[in-house]
Order: structure tokens, then C-alpha cells, then sequence
């Protein structure tokens, strides 16, 4: 050990930019982790912080990587390759990793000697050369054994979609590919839970995959558990619920096959791949939040009710426009401004016969137009809690024209 080493690491470790450095240019330089979700980076920085403080540790006291660290590069290699970030990119973001830290250590000591100096690169090219060959060999064979167990490798993935974690669309391409399955590019994700807790499975609060596979199997996507790279469907558990990634066009299936199994549920059919966590969070917030009355044996909860669930919540996902857009469907164009200035109408009165007086229309002309208002919507002004999502929607549409009607 020398002073000089230990006074350089100690003013490198107490120095919040060190590793918001290696962050920023990992993420700069590394197109993988450009393309990252915004919850990965604490994941990132942690691991930056922990490998930089093992590296200046072993500088100063001209040490080597050892067993625990090993132990701990392993595991986020099989980490990496279980949420389908590729190998390249992980080993580049490394060296681009050690080369800020070396910079950062000239910087803070332009005058290290030159054993100094060398024995820093050593250990880096060293390491580096080490942790390339501990990670190539975790990351395969966590590889090999997900593939090997499909049906786990299938669920993880799903886990892993509605938990934020994947690099980019090409990496989920990718992983899909090496499992020999192709997800569908038009999507819905059912959440749903029994309508009666104590119809779980067991005696605890956690219902088991089966359950969400039998479930999955009934609503036409089966083909999860098949062998061939046709569309493939998906499904896990979160906590007392299912949870199932399926063809946008099982979304009319699922009312009458929660029906049957005595469930309910929500339906997100409107978020891109890239943004299934989104999905998810919008659907378990939805149940969490429904009243009683929004839900029917007929109907589940859509991307509609889970907006307009999340904007009372306080925590809408996208601005309240744009859930007005999404209750009200083709309603905000100009050419069926008479479809909302009759749902306006019959929603401030209370009556199909009071809306009628009041835009000097016959009962039966008022009466058409609410129903061609729940054709174009899927949502029944009559019913209590939808009149409720589609008055919120057009306050927020109208309100922002001053009250004025659409294309006026």
C-alpha cells in the first residue's frame, strides 16, 4: 500500500461524480444501455459504485480479484442474461468503465509514479481480461439452462416485462428468438384475480402458475407451452393474481372466460411492447382502485376505466387529453360533435327526455344518438360508473375549448 494510492481512492470513493461518470458514458457509448428503461439506472449505479470501490481497493493494496468478487460478476452475468441484455454490450460497458476510472485517477494525481501508474493498468487489464471469461461462462450457461426449462424461461421473461426489465426492443427480439418463440406485435396484458379470495388455490394469498396457465389455455393461447415460432402467448403469477400477455384479439374472449371462472379483471390492449411494465402498472392499478359497481360479469376493465383510474389517483401515465381521447374514441372529431353534444347533454339532465328539450330534438333522435355513442366508445351511458368515465373525458375535452363542442 502506498499514501499516495490511499489518498487517491479516498477522494474518488468520497466523490458522487466518479460514478455518475462511468454511468454517463456507459450510457453514451454503449447503445444497449443508450436504450435502457429509466429503472434500470439505480441497478447500474450500484454496480458501478461496487465494482470501482473493489478495483481501488485492490490498487492499493496490490491485490487481485478475488472469490467473492467473482461470485458477484457471475451473478450479474446470469442476471444479464435471464432480462436478455447481450453479452457484448455488458463486457463493452466494463471497458468503457475502466477507462473512466483510469482517467478520473490521472486526473486526481497527475504526479503517481510510474510503478503507480502500472500497477493501475495492470490490475485493470488484468481484471478486465478475468471478468470477461467468469461472465462469458455464467452468461451461457444461465442461457443453456433457461432454454432448457421453456416453460420457467417463459415465465421469466413476462416477469420481466412487467418489471421494466429489458434493454430495447431488439434485445426482447432476440431473447424471444433464442427461446424459439415470436411475440405478438399487437398485444393485450390481462391482469386478473378471483372475484372470491377465497378461491386461491391454497389457504395463502399467492395464486400458482397452473392456475394462471389453465386460465391461459381457456382464453385460446395455449401455444405458450407448443414448440414451434408461431405467435406465443405468456403467463405468470403477481401475488394473488394472473397475469397474461396475449393476442390483442383474445381481449373479447376474456369476459365470458373470467365469467366462467368466477374472476375479474383489466385489460390493457393500447401500450406498445416496449412498454408492457406500463401496461401492468395501469391494470393492477385499476383493480386496486375500481369501485365495486365498474366491475360486470359481462365486461372486464379496459385501457379506458384504468386511465381514468389512475388520473382520480393522482398518478396518470399520460396527460389528461389524452385520456380524454382514450374514453372517448372517435367522439372528439369534429364530424361527431353531435354524438357528444348529445352525451353532454343527457349526462348534465340526467334523462334521455330533458336532453331532448334541451337541443330541440325528439326523445327517440337523442335516444339513437347515446347508442351510437356506446358503439363508437364501448361504454353504455346508462351504466353508472362508464357514464362516470365518459362525463370525466368530456369535461377534460370540452374543458379545453371553453366549453365549446368539437370543431367549434
Amino acid at each position: 500500500m502506498t499514501n499516495k494510492r490511499e489518498r487517491v481512492r479516498q477522494e474518488l470513493l468520497a466523490d458522487p461524480h466518479l460514478v455518475e461518470a462511468i454511468v454517463d458514458a456507459v450510457h453514451e457509448q454503449v447503445p444497449a444501455y443508450t436504450a435502457l428503461d429509466g429503472s434500470r439506472f439505480p441497478e447500474v449505479r450500484a454496480i458501478a459504485a461496487w465494482a470501482t470501490d473493489r478495483l481501488l481497493d485492490h490498487w492499493v493494496t496490490d491485490g487481485v480479484i478475488g472469490p467473492g468478487d467473482l461470485r458477484r460478476f457471475r451473478g450479474i452475468a446470469a442476471a444479464r442474461a435471464a432480462d436478455g441484455r447481450p453479452l457484448q454490450a455488458v463486457l463493452r460497458a466494463y471497458r468503457v468503465a475502466a477507462a473512466v476510472l483510469a482517467d478520473e485517477v490521472a486526473a486526481r494525481a497527475p504526479h503517481l509514479s510510474a510503478q503507480d501508474a502500472f500497477a493501475l493498468t495492470q490490475l485493470l487489464l488484468t481484471a478486465m481480461d478475468t471478468i470477461s471469461e467468469e461472465m462469458t461462462t455464467a452468461y451461457a450457461a444461465t442461457s443453456e439452462r433457461l432454454t432448457g426449462d421453456r416453460d420457467r424461461s417463459l415465465q421469466l421473461l413476462l416477469d420481466d416485462l412487467i418489471a421494466g426489465r429489458h434493454a430495447s426492443l431488439g434485445a426482447l427480439d432476440a431473447r424471444a428468438s433464442r427461446l424459439g418463440v415470436q411475440l405478438p406485435e399487437r398485444y393485450c396484458l390481462l391482469v386478473a384475480e378471483p372475484v372470491d379470495t377465497k378461491a386461491l388455490d391454497s389457504s395463502g394469498s399467492d395464486i400458482s402458475l397452473t392456475t394462471s396457465t389453465a386460465l391461459l389455455t381457456a382464453l385460446g393461447g395455449g401455444g405458450a407451452r407448443g414448440t414451434s415460432p408461431v405467435t406465443t402467448s405468456l403467463a405468470t403469477t403477481h401475488g394473488s393474481r394472473a397475469v397474461l400477455l396475449l393476442p390483442a384479439a383474445s381481449a373479447d374472449a376474456a369476459p365470458e372466460v373470467l365469467r366462467r371462472h368466477a374472476w375479474r379483471g383489466c385489460v390493457i390492449s393500447g401500450e406498445s411492447l416496449d412498454r408492457v411494465a406500463v401496461a401492468h402498472r395501469l391494470a393492477a392499478g385499476a383493480l386496486d382502485a375500481a369501485p365495486p359497481h365498474a366491475h360486470h360479469p359481462d365486461r372486464v376493465l379496459t385501457d379506458a376505466d384504468a386511465h381514468v383510474l389512475s388520473l382520480l389517483a393522482g398518478h396518470p401515465v399520460v396527460s389528461p387529453d389524452q385520456i380524454g381521447r382514450i374514453v372517448l374514441g372517435p367522439l372528439v372529431d369534429g364530424a361527431q360533435r353531435h354524438l357528444l353534444e348529445a352525451l353532454t347533454a343527457y349526462i348534465d339532465t340526467g334523462s334521455a327526455n330533458a336532453a331532448a328539450r334541451e337541443l330541440h330534438l325528439h326523445p327517440q333522435s337523442v335516444r339513437y344518438r347515446l347508442r351510437r355513442v356506446r358503439d363508437l366508445t364501448s361504454r353504455d351511458p346508462q351504466d353508472p360508473w362508464q357514464r362516470l368515465t365518459l362525463d370525466i373525458a368530456r369535461t377534460i375535452v370540452l374543458g379545453g375549448r371553453g366549453g365549446q363542442g368539437p370543431g367549434r
